[in-house]
This record gives structure tokens, sequence and C-alpha cells, in this order.
């Protein structure tokens, strides 16, 4: 099986770092599958799921924040503002985040208080996500 070097980096700390079989990352026009021997690129990531698989290991999953991505010479540098696996996600903080974002959505205050509910309902959404809840 064919793997390549992943570097999975968040603004504080390394997420993963080491061989891999697969690696998806959230792109503004959709999701991104990665393999071995990928042609090289570099790509926007948005808030969404990284999932990455290691060789004879199960998939791997995160929540990440806006970062890039870059592929060149079977290796891939995923930079990311925050990672968050589905164990370190606090699901009953993440309801709160997306619930206090709604009522500011509704509130119809200044278009920057809006886009910034918006951006904090996506993250708190995707978090949620990636921790397995339900009641979205």
């Amino acid at each position: 099986m064919d793997t390549f070097q992943v570097h999975i980096l968040a603004a504080d700390r390394t997420l993963y770092e080491g061989p891999c079989v697969s690696l998806t990352i959230p792109a503004s026009d959709g999701e991104r599958g990665i393999l071995a021997h990928h042609a090289s690129m570099m790509a926007a990531i948005v808030p969404g799921m990284v999932r990455w698989q290691p060789p004879g290991e199960g998939v791997q999953l995160a929540a990440v924040s806006p970062g890039m991505v870059k592929v060149e010479n079977n290796e891939v540098l995923v930079l990311v503002d925050s990672a968050e696996r589905p164990e370190e996600i606090d699901e009953a903080r993440a309801r709160r985040e997306a619930d206090q974002a709604r009522e500011a959505i509704l509130q119809k205050k200044s278009r920057q208080e809006y886009q910034l509910a918006q951006a904090t309902l996506a993250r708190a959404l995707n978090r949620l996500r990636v921790k397995g809840g339900s009641g979205l």
C-alpha cells in the first residue's frame, strides 16, 4: 500500500506527523482527497473536518479552522489556525456557542456582528459534527 508523509499543524501544536494512506480536507469547492503521488497543489482549507488514515489504522478525524494545504513530492503540509480531535471537543460548550450564535444572528445587529455570529455558528456546528453530537 502506497503511503505519503503528512504534517497536520495547528497554530499551537502538531496534530499529526507521519505516514498516511489517504487524506481528505475541506476546501472552498468541496472536499479534496489526497493519495500517494498526488500532483503538486496548494489550496485553501475552510472550516470543516479533516480525515486521514495512517497505514494499518482506522481513519482519524479532526475539526479544523481555516488554513491551507500544500502537496509536493509525496509530502503534504496542512496548516490551520486550530484543530481538535473528537475527544478534545467539549460538546456542551459547543452547543452553548451554537445557541449564542443563533441568538446573535436573530438580533440583526451590525453586518460585522452578523458575520462574526455566522462564523461562530459554523465553527460550533462543525465541532459538534466531528464530535458526533446530534440535534444540530
